[in-house]
């Protein structure tokens, strides 16, 4: 099945689900520390991403996030996050949703302007207090003083060793809590909330995109098939096929940010309130 026939199905949906992954990010230049090459010092992500790592040591594992937080500043949305963001805004003036449930931690989707995302593993961008449990937004350039300068990626970088008492603390009345990056690390569970949420989207979605994840990471690897086995149709736009390509009824290789911003232009069947 083709683009004319996805762009078909595109202009009768009345609640689309876009599900994204690292593919997206990787086309504005953000790196994903998995895989070939993909080392912060001598470390790659799912050594530094747990609670382990964070509980043994601390200062090493916010010296990281704060490396990528630092990144991520200068990064922008590129023409996938752009073409989503505004596939919402002139849908939703039609009456028909878009909801964007991410796995990205770096809230690009929010910077190029989408409204209804889920980040199902959470932000680089908000901290948790790992005393009182309290979330908040932190875009601070550093998160704090001790942080300043720190965090480079070459391998023969000194560890910080920053004391607990310097590194982010809570600041709700009084708390003074350790704050850990609000992110799920591996061996942790997905927020219950936002999963119920999820299940909703997907409950309700008549088209479903599945854009730059291979399909193997949990949960997308379950998402989209779980809305395929109830007829809806749903297209994969990312680099190449993946397992679960044949049981999608469209693929679309390529980089997103050429394949997508065609795929959910405006309709000439669109009714233009």
């Amino acid at each position: 099945a083709g683009m004319a026939e996805f762009r078909e199905a595109f202009a009768r949906a009345k609640h689309i689900a876009i599900i994204t992954g690292a593919g997206v990010s990787a086309e504005s230049g953000v790196p994903t520390f998995r895989g070939a090459g993909g080392f912060w010092r001598k470390w790659q992500a799912q050594e530094l991403a747990t609670p382990g790592a964070f509980a043994r040591n601390p200062s090493r594992v916010w010296e990281f996030y704060h490396y990528r937080r630092e990144v991520m500043q200068s990064k922008q949305p590129n023409p996938a996050h752009v073409a989503i963001a505004e596939c919402e805004r002139r849908l939703s003036k039609q009456g028909r949703s878009v909801v964007v449930i991410t796995q990205n931690i770096d809230e690009l989707h929010r910077k190029a302007g989408t409204k209804h995302l889920l980040e199902i593993h959470g932000s680089l961008f908000k901290t948790r207090c790992t005393n009182c449990g309290n979330v908040a937004a932190n875009y601070r350039s550093p998160i704090c003083p001790a942080l300043a300068g720190k965090g480079a990626p070459d391998p023969d970088t000194e560890d910080a060793s920053i004391p607990v008492e310097d590194l982010p603390q809570c600041e709700e009345h009084g708390c003074n809590g350790l704050l850990r990056p609000h992110v799920v690390w591996f061996g942790e569970a997905l927020d219950p909330d936002i999963m119920t949420e999820v299940e909703k989207e997907l409950d309700i979605c008549d088209l479903c995109l599945v854009v730059g994840t291979s399909s193997v990471v949990y949960p997308a690897a379950m998402f989209a098939p779980q809305v395929s086995a109830r007829g809806v149709p749903v297209a994969e736009f990312n680099m190449e096929a993946t397992p679960a390509t044949d049981r999608f009824r469209f693929h679309f290789p390529g980089p997103c940010g050429s394949t997508l911003p065609p795929a959910l232009a405006r309709h000439q069947s669109e009714i233009i309130s």
